[in-house]
């Protein structure tokens, strides 16, 4: 894939940005390989077979268009914005012709420029700290359908994108779900934690895999939706072949995890999604009830609002699952929860990680379990970024 504004240096967010694609997987494969070999399942005592990690061959992406999450930062002025990112000085760079970003979205581009002229949103300047409008925040669901988030710094924007809805549903057609979020502080994040919802729908259904997850404003969903669901299904194999009683996800999110490795109806396997975040967890309480319309089904596919770490410490001895699930953010499980596995975890536990340094790095705190099976999943294409899947056994 060849880029414009990569090569006229605008943007270098894209490290492997040119080379070609094959080159990218086969370096990311030669990198989990090497930071995963010392953790190869030994030589097997009892049946005397050779040990090693069994990579299964990576999954690959598409090149471009993949990105079906849009973060931008608005710039520019109120009569002619910028949506892209800020270059060293804090003005705003215009990437609306971004390749990796899906198409769908990109289309919604020129009614949502549009929109902050109408709405008199002036784009926040960051250095001389005023403005309204910090950033654009686009999701498309696998129908086109849109939710589209302007994150904003005081209740009169409200007020305004309120009144500007009617005329940008008529628009952009797609256009399902749209909010607005209060960031009124001088920070450097994405959004802050007040989320009020325009329209009647609050909810994106985005199909991925196997299940229609149920996606609310602030819920986390991976960006790639194809290799999302690559993901998820590779992990409901592992964990159908070893078809444990209990399940525990931590880090669960919107549940696409917990949900594929839930089992079919009446299977009689008890899963327990543990996610932070409250708007996730309602996020998967409704895909598991689109999902499983038995009680039985909602009764043992559970879903719990507290920190991951905080809860495997306080579980009792007699609580702890048959596997373990985990899928945490880049920073890794941390020395509390990786110490917790290696003197209380169970037989098995897959891990699904987007940092493969992070996840050696706890591998090395988690003696008692090798990696008997590995997959690389290229869920960032043009990036040196990818997810690696594990799956762990104690020895």
């Amino acid at each position: 894939m060849q880029c414009h504004y990569f090569d006229a240096g605008v943007c270098r967010s894209c490290t492997f940005m040119g080379q070609p694609y094959a080159e990218q997987v086969a370096a990311k494969e030669a990198l989990a390989r090497e930071l995963l070999a010392p953790f190869e399942a030994g030589r097997s005592k009892r049946e005397g077979t050779a040990g090693g990690i069994a990579w299964l061959p990576a999954v690959t992406s598409a090149e471009s268009g993949f990105r079906a999450k849009a973060k931008m930062v608005v710039g520019g002025t109120v009569e002619s914005p910028t949506l892209g990112i800020l270059d060293a000085a804090g003005r705003g760079v215009d990437l609306r012709h971004c390749g990796i970003i899906a198409p769908g979205i990109l289309a919604a581009f020129p009614a949502l420029i549009a929109s902050i002229t109408r709405m008199g949103l002036a784009p926040y300047d960051v250095p001389a700290r005023r403005g309204e409008l910090k950033h654009l925040i686009v999701t498309e669901a696998g129908d086109g359908a849109l939710m589209v988030r302007y994150v904003v710094r005081s209740q009169g924007a409200v007020a305004s994108i309120r009144r500007h809805v009617p005329w940008l549903q008529d628009a952009l057609p797609p256009l399902a779900v749209v909010t607005a979020n209060l960031l009124p502080e001088h920070k450097a994040v994405l959004e802050g934690e007040v989320e009020v919802v325009l329209t009647e729908r609050a909810v994106l259904p985005i199909e991925v895999g196997d299940v229609t997850l149920q996606v609310r404003p602030q819920s986390f969903v991976q960006t790639n939706t194809a290799i999302a669901a690559a993901l998820y299904r590779q992990a409901r194999d592992w964990v159908d072949a070893l078809d444990p009683a209990s399940v525990w996800d931590l880090y669960c999110g919107v549940g696409g995890f917990a949900l594929h490795c839930a089992g079919p109806s009446g299977s009689g396997r008890a899963v327990l999604g543990v996610e932070v975040s409250a708007d996730a967890v309602a996020s998967a309480e409704l895909a598991r009830d689109a999902l499983f319309a038995a009680d039985d089904d909602r009764l043992r596919i559970r879903f719990i609002a507290v920190d991951a770490t905080a809860f495997a410490l306080r579980a009792a001895p007699d609580a702890v699952p048959e596997l373990v699930i985990v899928n945490p953010p880049r920073r890794g499980l941390g020395a509390d929860l990786a110490g917790w596995l290696e003197r209380r975890g169970p037989a098995h536990v897959v891990y699904s990680s987007c940092n493969v340094e992070s996840l050696a790095r706890d591998l090395a705190a988690m003696p008692s379990y090798r990696v008997a099976r590995a997959r690389v999943l290229d869920m960032f294409p043009q990036s040196n970024h990818f997810e690696v899947i594990t799956l762990l056994e104690r020895v």
